[in-house]
């Protein structure tokens, strides 16, 4: 493996880490700034598409309007394997997504376990996602009490 290759499976490491820290804060703006402009994001949960936009100025609507409803995120990212091939790579990750709701006046807890299957490209020397697909495949959702 080059030193080539390495650097970039760290900044493509780097790019989903970003992703997860910057929807965390629900910085929208600077979640789209990871993806091309006309890049797609759907979510399967289970064997339903739940989402499918195109677009960063669709996804930032979209993006907003779900963390409106969230009080709080937390994301842990783990296993992260990339095939890079020139200016172009695809990556397949695992996260644990936590989220807080509010529902009948009681906070919500819920748990993803989600696969990440991307597609990116290196425009002007910067890796960005091009096409993001989340298989939300165990979801578990609970009061919280803390």
């Amino acid at each position: 493996m080059t030193l080539e290759i390495l650097k970039i499976k760290e900044e493509l490491r780097d790019l989903i880490d970003a992703y997860a820290y910057l929807s965390d804060e629900k910085k929208i703006p600077e979640v789209m700034g990871l993806f091309t402009p006309d890049a797609t994001y759907k979510v399967y949960m289970g064997d339903f598409l739940a989402a499918n936009v195109s677009g960063t100025e669709t996804m930032e609507k979209e993006f907003n309007g779900h963390a409106s409803l969230v009080k709080t995120y937390f994301t842990m990212n783990g296993q992260h394997t990339v095939k890079i091939d020139g200016d172009t790579a695809t990556g397949v990750s695992f996260s644990q997504i936590k989220m807080i709701r509010a529902s009948e006046g009681k906070s919500i807890l819920t748990d993803y376990s989600v696969k990440y299957d991307d597609k990116y490209v290196c425009l002007n020397g910067k890796w960005l996602i091009k096409e993001r697909i989340g298989y939300f495949i165990i979801v578990e959702e609970r009061p919280f009490n803390g």
